[in-house]
């Protein structure tokens, strides 16, 4: 199974993420072509080779003409997204970090979302580094993403707000269930943009994991320390705990007295959390009444973060949890030519066998939506194109 995993011991950034993306082996120029479809115009991307403490890298800078400030709403921002030309999976994933940052900041000055400003990160230059974080996933099409213990840095930063602590107030909010570390640094060493890029693309959280290394690219930073050379390492890489199983765990409680219009949006935020599986089973409870069983898969490691989602968003008041042994099959992605256009694959193995096969559905429903045609005719198609092909 091929992964990124995330070594922030120095904090991350988003222009530190592109640095490291490039660094690992995204094309600037294949970089800016998709970053062009969001038809922004002031903002140029520079990229270039430094080094931290001998260590060598890519550091990247987005330069606006003039002094781009504009105080955008979260709907301005998901408009420009929208109209873009990018694929479907890159808006989608460029909303929900965008959602991460405008959730945090709504909570921090008591107001609804949608009154948010997004002062710096409403800028030309964020919206680069977190759409631009959004390319570079797609491209790598890694199946999870691990993110070590993550430095927060310390001290004060200067925002338009004036002086605040470090971590910045919406930085903390958005690394809520996050494993971090503080003080390595004297700066900011994490930002609010940085912290919704991977707490929106993590799967695994922590030390300890297992996995072997492919490459390793460097993304380097604006910042200085005589000891911590202010990088961000992301290591391309592959593991054998899809096909050998895992450890995970598996929270439930008995919930009778919610609105089941809540369901939606409950399991709609585990999901985004990093859950694996959110599923309900309809039961009895005491005295006859009906209920449901809110089961949530996730690994082992993210359960706190999980918790304290079904305690707030639901009327849940007890949580079960229980750990257990997880094993899948491991998978594969990959292209063919359809009547349609390009279209992923997802190949399953179960020691070393070919044993199930299938397109992506969202590519599929993407497809009959633009044509117009019923989704099971996309997806026989192409089911029938990978079977004379297997």
């Amino acid at each position: 199974m091929k992964i990124l995993y995330y070594d922030c011991f120095s904090g991350i950034s988003g222009d530190m993420n592109l640095g490291a993306m490039i660094d690992l082996g995204v094309s600037k120029t294949y970089l800016i072509g998709e970053l062009q479809k969001l038809n922004l115009e002031g903002w140029k991307l520079v990229v270039g080779k430094d080094q931290r403490h001998g260590i060598y890298g890519t550091k990247v800078t987005v330069r606006t003409s003039g002094h781009e400030h504009h105080h955008r709403y979260l709907g301005d921002i998901e408009k420009i997204i929208e109209k873009s030309g990018l694929d479907r999976e890159v808006k989608d994933l460029s909303r929900k970090i965008f959602i991460k940052v405008a959730e945090a900041e709504a909570l921090v000055h008591g107001i609804p979302v949608s009154k948010v400003h997004f002062h710096e990160v409403g800028a030309i230059d964020s919206i680069v580094d977190i759409v631009g974080a959004a390319i570079c996933y797609r491209f790598f099409k890694a199946e999870e993403v691990y993110v070590s213990p993550v430095e927060l840095g310390g001290g004060f930063a200067r925002c338009e707000h004036g002086l605040l602590p470090v971590p910045a107030p919406a930085t903390a909010e958005i690394i809520k269930g996050i494993p971090v570390k503080t003080g390595g640094v004297d700066f900011e060493a994490t930002t609010p943009t940085g912290a919704a890029i991977i707490a929106a693309l993590g799967t695994k959280y922590g030390s300890g994991h297992g996995f072997r290394v492919l490459k390793t690219g460097y993304g380097i930073g604006h910042k200085e320390h005589p000891d911590v050379p202010n990088l961000l390492r992301v290591f391309l890489a592959e593991t054998e705990e899809a096909q050998s199983g895992h450890d995970a765990i598996l929270l439930e409680c008995n919930i009778d007295d919610m609105n089941p219009e809540f369901f939606d949006h409950v399991s709609e935020k585990l999901f985004e959390a990093g859950a694996s599986d959110v599923y309900l089973t309809n039961i009895i409870m005491k005295k006859g009444r009906p209920g449901s069983l809110l089961n949530v898969i996730c690994e082992s490691g993210n359960e706190e973060k999980l918790r304290g989602i079904i305690f707030n968003e639901s009327t849940s008041v007890g949580i079960r949890s229980f750990p257990f042994r997880k094993a899948t099959l491991e998978r594969k992605f990959g292209i063919i030519k359809t009547q349609y256009g390009n279209v992923t694959v997802k190949r399953s193995y179960y020691r070393k066998k070919l044993v199930s096969y299938k397109p992506e559905y969202a590519d599929c429903r993407r497809i009959a939506l633009e044509r117009g045609i019923p989704v099971k005719e996309v997806y026989n198609n192409i089911m029938a194109l990978i079977v004379k092909d297997a």
